[in-house]
């Protein structure tokens, strides 16, 4: 008897005030008409980190094997798995085409990891950010309101009212 999986959509982005600088992620999951919202920061991090890790906590939120398709409007992100960066990444040991250790290596293993461990079948698809994507727009202000409540529970890193944030 074959096993008849969820589909869920994951809906992502991240955020940093600098790069580096503190920085958000946020994610919106959907299974049919059930919806979660979740979101976070980090200290000191780049907007790529951010996306890579949005996608990390939103798999980590899912309790059985799913068809997972993540929206995502890092090219950094979608294009690491549909381009096969990831692939030649691995083959080469972690090094770029230019023989440089790939970055945010910890991360892209750490998501590689969850999405095997779990079994999920992942698709990634592009989305055009800071556009006419409900999805994408809410989980941009997720981000940003992330970085917003870090700066404000630490004042010394900055203003949150004044923030730089650069989003992709």
């Amino acid at each position: 008897m074959s096993e008849t999986l969820k589909t869920v959509d994951i809906f992502t982005d991240g955020a940093c005030s600098g790069n580096p600088g503190p920085g958000g992620w946020a994610a919106i999951l959907r299974y049919g008409i059930h919806e979660l919202e979740i979101s976070g920061s980090m200290p000191q991090t780049t907007n790529n980190r951010m996306e890579v890790f949005a996608v990390i906590s939103a798999l980590g939120k899912l309790k059985t094997r799913c068809n997972v398709t993540v929206y995502s409007d890092s090219s950094y992100l979608v294009n690491a798995f549909n381009e096969h960066w990831l692939d030649n990444w691995q083959r080469r040991g972690w090094k770029t085409s230019e023989g440089k250790p790939v970055e945010n290596q910890d991360l892209w293993r750490l998501l590689l990891l969850t999405i095997h461990k779990k079994g999920h079948n992942v698709t990634f698809r592009k989305v055009k950010g800071h556009s006419d994507h409900p999805e994408n727009n809410r989980c941009d202000a997720l981000a940003r309101g992330a970085i917003q409540q870090y700066l404000s529970h630490n004042p010394d890193l900055g203003d949150p009212e004044h923030l730089n944030i650069q989003h992709s």
